[in-house]
């Protein structure tokens, strides 16, 4: 793992909980299969730990966030299933909505455009007083 690989990892780690709740807006899904959902949609480029995830799913259901319920022994081995709830939803919108207004806010700190830093001097309506 590289420098910028663990500071993304360290980025991300604040955002399991969300993470977990987006996969399971598109619906129900078993521990492996969550996993496997995050592993799959980075391009294998990030994982995070069964043991995180299932410490994850824990905290989720006790803060109602999520529902669990065992699957159909038919379909293979007993396996504990995830499903949002309405609370879960409203959670995730939050949690969205505040990454969007970070993401802005250290988009334009960062002047990721490339554009030159703008002098204050430079524009009349803001100059400095004199």
């Amino acid at each position: 793992m590289t420098q910028d690989d663990a500071f993304a990892a360290d980025l991300l780690r604040g955002h399991t909980d969300t993470i977990v709740l987006g996969v399971l807006r598109r619906g129900d899904a078993y521990g492996f299969e969550i996993y496997k959902a995050i592993r799959d949609a980075t391009g294998g480029e990030h994982e995070i730990k069964e043991a995180t995830l299932y410490a994850t799913y824990r905290r989720l259901e006790k803060d109602g966030l999520v529902e669990s319920y065992w699957g159909d022994e038919t379909q293979g081995g007993r396996r504990k299933y995830y499903r949002i709830t309405d609370a879960g939803r409203a959670v995730f919108s939050g949690n969205v909505a505040a990454w969007v207004a970070t993401r802005h806010v250290i988009d334009a700190l960062l002047d990721v455009s490339g554009a030159p830093p703008k002098n204050p001097k430079d524009n009349p309506a803001k100059g400095t007083a004199k």
